[in-house]
């Protein structure tokens, strides 16, 4: 039950917002009235919208509605409310057991289950309750059936109703009744009150049957309070509902009513045979048909549950079909692994620590099909991992209004070319294995969750049309049975890849093709990044993926174009200078592009001398401080144009020469500004996103390596692997000598780049249920229409997510789905389809909505949103709008909280329990280098840090928006010898409170690593590790640990080295010192401390019950 709001005025410029939804239409009740989210009254809402450019033909935006709850003081018909959440009708109490009036003696009037009056010689006893009048004269006595009494004068005799015992017989002791009939309390005992107290009717009234369970009618000066299982008698103008089975009585005077328990199943459907609820069924979702317990239980029977929108019901099937059940599906959902929808909020303000102890990981959610023997129901129901594939909610709203309700932000996190140690592949166009299933309407790939209609149809669980099975389709490739389409793999597993056949080509596969284009400045020579560059391909050229006609190309560039080439019969790579920048050229057409399998003698030369070529040695002019990058890449797309590929650009200084040339844009002054000019976040030119555009067009990608020490305009720059689907890494500060860490990270992250797979010409398709649409995409890709975006290359290390807005009213469907197909060529040649589904169930309210959240997924979502913000408007909006899309959610969630009874503090801070790192991940992210403000942050760093923000996985991104913090001197008491599982320390918050002068900590930052030793350290620890005596004698700086053969050394060597073999990039180590300056490095990234420009964690949660309260 929801209380009176009524909406504010003003608009609602203060969350992260959508625009394009609309009112979605009312849903309709089973009675057939029309309702609004559990509230009689049409909803009422504002929202506000956010631009964002995504691609070149993308006008949607990257934001989510906010709407407020609508107004409404009306009931739902036939919804259990909470006691006094409404306000009780008018209850007559009806007298009962009430004897005769005996001639000559007062009239007493009848009392609450009184007896008969005083016998002749005694005195007047009080009437006992649930006692029956004595025998009349001349009969014998019958003890009475029920607390009814004889008829009163002018009535017709009315039996007795229930089980009531008759008083003590003269000089007997009273015998309490058997079943069911509380007997009157003996002396000095208190009442117990009766378990049915029915009595007869009172004049005039008609009879009433008395109720299962139901409680006495309230003692004289309390109010009636209705039963809470359906039980009691209907009221005025109300038909009769039937008693719900194992409903408590209500409470006693002075006690609170406490629900019934679990396994209380509901009534059965007219013209069904009650069945007795079985273990863990649980009632059907709001809005849904009643679905029999699942434990051993039969299917409904046929033409009791609604079938496909204007079809009716199929009586030939054992289990329904349709939208609102999907073959089971609906059934399913009561044992999926959602939380307890009566969970205890958490405040957050109560103290203690929030963050858990180890590092939690969201699991697959499963479906289970127990219940499914005999059924074509695939056995294994269940998601996609959600490091592949995950949703913000995993509990869906049923309209966009009630998105509107919860704020919080609705979509996909898609990472679709991980790495998988267990992947399905199917030959597809092979006799034994069979031809690709797809919707005939929408194209969806069958999957785990469409439902079989019977062996040879299947209903879409996307578009809910009926399509034929293929014959094929009936062989089981592994089992070799026939007739069981529903345990084929492709129905069975939720990630599944398919060899496809040669419709699914647009050409035939081109061979694998890298150009390595390299800046040979006079300031890019000085890094020393080209030695390290060509080490890295001479230990990884025989790994870079391909074929035997893999292509390899290289070119250099400064104030001129060095084009690289082997003649044939010569093992001596010559070079070709074009100075002609501003209309450059390809000099010629001949082995610019060398076939790795039959030259590789020949690139491994020119590999090793390219260094002294460009060495920092030679005699440089001033000519050789230009860089002439624009008219490279213009080269480079020309000479890639024929085969698509892969273009690898490695750049230190900012472009400055020919086309596509740039200035310094940055002002030094206003690092820490709130401030940022918008401007200096987008591009300053279009040109080199033009250039990817043609790019992409010809299947090309381009990377980019920025190694600068100066301004070179990233925001810039990056348009290029921003549109063409490359990638982009970043190593600022990059030198052979004076920062060693970078080089590091810069050789380890090369070993991976030539090394990974990657796939070509490959296009990625997101499909939805009906009624469900995208409207935002985040990462680097061309978009080619509203689901399908187009990426020239795919590696397993690019991230993507989507927004999503509700069209239509998913009252009358159980369940929706999402399905992302990326199709792409091998670098063997072979062309592919990887296919991903997720299944979530569909709910009514706003309370189910938010004790179901995936907190990591909504918290990347969230910070990509952010990034458009800032781009679009300010850094200070967007710093805004996640505060604000905080608190509204806060809010709303207590509104909730309150709403169901349960008790609430008006300055606390509560979220449910999936929920919990939310607010802490939040304050995280205020203080991430891409929107932090009062720190100085250069620009291109900032830049890169939004960058990353958009492109990395969920899993890595969260690694550096909230750093892992552990204590690793005392490891050695936690090492398991019989397990060869790396053991992880316990996860410490990030405060100072958490690190002692005693011990050694280490700090994970994603992009780097760090090692605090305490200056009151064990020397022990530290001559086992550290190969030092005592604290004052280690270097500093120090970035590698030494090799020591001992206990303490392997237990953190291996711990290291297992953070850093599960993400895409390496995080290099730094020892830092508890009593040097660098200490800064390790405490700044303490995010629940204060700073002089930040706020500590608990500062921040009292500010945000601020606003809240406010």
């Amino acid at each position: 039950m929801y209380p009176n709001h009524q909406p504010p005025a003003g608009n609602m410029n203060r969350n992260l917002q959508m625009h394009g939804h609309g009112s979605a239409p009312p849903a309709v009740g089973a009675d057939g009235s029309k309702y609004y989210n559990n509230l009689s009254g049409p909803p009422t809402g504002m929202s506000n919208s956010l631009n964002n450019n995504n691609g070149p033909s993308s006008n949607a935006t990257g934001d989510y509605p906010g709407m407020y709850p609508p107004t409404s003081n009306t009931q739902n018909p036939g919804r259990l409310d909470w006691p006094g959440s409404n306000a009780p009708q008018p209850y007559q109490t009806l007298p009962t057991n009430a004897g005769p009036h005996p001639p000559g003696q007062p009239y007493h009037p009848p009392k609450l289950n009184a007896g008969p009056p005083p016998l002749p010689g005694h005195s007047f006893q009080p009437p006992q309750t649930n006692a029956g009048p004595p025998p009349l004269p001349g009969q014998q006595y019958q003890p009475p059936r029920s607390n009814a009494g004889p008829p009163m004068r002018g009535q017709s005799f009315q039996p007795p109703q229930t089980n009531a015992g008759p008083p003590p017989l003269p000089g007997q002791q009273y015998q309490p009744p058997q079943k069911n009939a509380g007997p009157p309390p003996l002396p000095g005992q208190q009442y117990q009150p009766p378990k049915s107290s029915a009595g007869p009717p009172l004049p005039g009234q008609s009879f009433q049957p008395p109720q299962t369970n139901a409680g006495p009618p309230p003692l004289p000066g309390q109010q009636y309070q209705p039963p809470k299982s359906n039980a009691g008698p209907p009221m005025p103008g109300q038909s009769f509902q039937p008693p719900q089975t194992n409903a408590g009585p209500p409470p006693l005077p002075g006690q609170q009513y406490q629900p019934p328990q679990k396994n209380t199943g509901p009534p059965p459907l007219p013209g069904q045979q009650y069945q007795p609820p079985k273990s863990n069924t649980g009632p059907p979702f709001p809005g849904q048909p009643y679905q029999p317990p699942q434990t051993n239980a039969g299917p409904p029977q046929p033409g009791n549950q609604p079938g496909y929108p204007g079809q009716a019901p199929n009586n030939n099937m054992n289990y329904p079909a349709g939208p609102g059940q999907m073959g089971g599906m609906n059934r399913s959902f009561g044992n999926m692994n959602m939380r307890d929808r009566s969970e205890v909020p958490i405040n957050l303000l109560q103290g203690g620590r929030i963050l858990p102890k180890e590092k939690e990981f969201e699991q697959a959610t499963s479906y289970e099909t127990v219940g499914a023997q005999g059924r074509l129901i695939p056995p294994n129901r269940k998601n996609c991992n959600p490091s592949v594939m995950r949703c913000t909610l995993k509990s869906i709203p049923n309209t966009q209004n009630l998105l509107s309700k919860v704020k919080l932000p609705f979509g996909l996190i898609i990472h679709p070319f991980k790495d998988l140690s267990s992947l399905p592949v199917i030959t597809a166009g092979v006799e034994k294995e069979g031809s690709i299933v797809r919707c005939r309407r929408c194209r969806t790939y069958i999957n785990p969750f469409v439902n079989f209609l019977e062996e040879r149809r299947w209903r879409c669980n996307m578009c809910y049309s009926v399509n034929d099975t293929p014959e094929e389709f009936l062989h089981h490739p592994v089992s070799k049975t026939y007739g069981e389409p529903h345990t084929r793999p492709e129905c069975t597993n939720s990630t599944i890849e398919f060899i496809a056949p040669q419709e699914y080509m647009l050409r035939p596969p081109q061979p694998a093709v890298y150009l390595i284009l390299l800046d040979v400045s006079h300031s890019a020579v000085e890094t020393g990044y080209l030695q390290v560059v060509c080490d890295a391909l001479l230990e990884n050229l025989s790994q870079l993926p391909g074929d035997k006609r893999t292509l390899v190309g290289f070119l250099s560039y400064n104030r001129t174009i060095h084009f690289y080439r082997l003649l044939e019969g010569s093992s001596q790579p010559q070079m070709i200078v074009v100075s002609d920048v501003d209309d450059v050229f390809i000099p010629t057409c001949e082995n610019l592009l060398m076939n790795l399998h039959d030259k590789k003698e020949g690139l491994m030369e020119l590999l090793r001398q390219l260094p002294n070529i460009h060495s920092s040695s030679s005699n440089f002019t001033e000519e050789d401080t230009y860089s002439a990058l624009g008219a490279a890449l213009e080269v480079a797309s020309k000479l890639m144009a024929p085969y698509g590929g892969r273009v690898s650009v490695f750049q230190q200084s900012i472009p400055c020469i020919g086309p596509g040339k740039l200035a310094s844009r940055e002002d030094p002054n206003s690092r820490a500004s709130s401030k940022v000019p918008t401007a200096m976040l987008n591009p300053a030119t279009d040109y080199y996103k033009k250039m990817a555009l043609d790019c992409s067009a010809n299947q090309v990608a381009i990377d980019f390596f920025f190694l600068n020490s100066q301004y070179v305009d990233i925001a810039t720059l990056s348009c290029a692997s921003r549109f063409s689907a490359g990638d982009v890494h970043h190593y600022p500060g990059l030198h052979h000598k004076h920062n060693p860490m970078q080089v590091e990270r810069f050789a380890r992250d090369l070993d991976r780049y030539f090394s990974r797979k990657i796939g070509f010409e490959s296009v990625m398709r997101i499909r939805c249920t009906k009624g469900l649409s995208f409207h935002s995409f985040h990462g680097n890709f061309f978009v080619r229409s509203t689901d399908l975006l187009s990426l020239a290359n795919i590696n397993p290390d690019s991230g993507f997510a989507v927004n999503i807005n509700i069209d239509d009213s998913l009252t009358d469907i159980s369940s929706v789905c999402f399905q992302a197909a990326l199709l792409y060529t091998s670098s063997k040649g072979e062309r592919r389809i990887r296919i991903h589904t997720l299944c979530f169930p569909i709910v009514k309210t706003a309370k189910e909505v938010l004790e179901n959240v995936d907190c990591v997924a909504s918290v990347c979502l969230l910070s990509k949103m952010a990034v458009d913000r800032a781009v679009t408007s300010s850094l200070t909006d967007s710093r805004d709008a996640i505060m604000n899309a905080l608190v509204d959610l806060l809010k709303v969630y207590k509104e909730c909280t309150r709403e169901a009874g349960m008790p609430v503090a008006s300055n606390g801070v509560y979220v449910p329990a999936c929920l919990k790192l939310f607010p802490l991940y939040i304050h995280s992210l205020l203080k991430h280098p891409s929107i932090r403000t009062g720190l100085s942050t250069r620009l291109d760093d900032r830049v890169f840090a939004m960058i990353d923000l958009k492109i990395q996985p969920a899993t890595f991104l969260m690694q550096s928006i909230h750093p892992d913090l552990y204590r690793v001197d005392d490891m050695e008491k936690l090492e398991n010898e019989q397990s060869e599982k790396v053991t992880v320390p316990e996860l410490l918050p990030l405060s100072a409170e958490y690190v002692s002068s005693s011990g050694c900590y280490l700090l994970d930052c994603g992009w780097a690593m760090y090692l605090l030793i305490g200056r009151n350290s064990s020397h022990e620890w530290i001559r086992d590790v550290l190969d030092c005596e005592q604290f004052s004698n280690i270097q500093e700086p120090m970035y590698t640990l030494p090799d020591m053969d001992n206990v303490r050394s392997k237990i953190l060597t291996s711990l290291i080295e297992h953070f850093n073999d599960n993400r895409p990039h390496h995080a290099p180590l730094r020892v830092i010192r508890d009593d040097v300056r660098e200490r800064s490095l390790f405490m700044s990234r303490l995010h629940q401390d204060r700073t002089e420009s930040t706020t500590s964690l608990q500062e921040f949660l009292m500010h945000v019950a601020q606003k809240i309260s406010g």
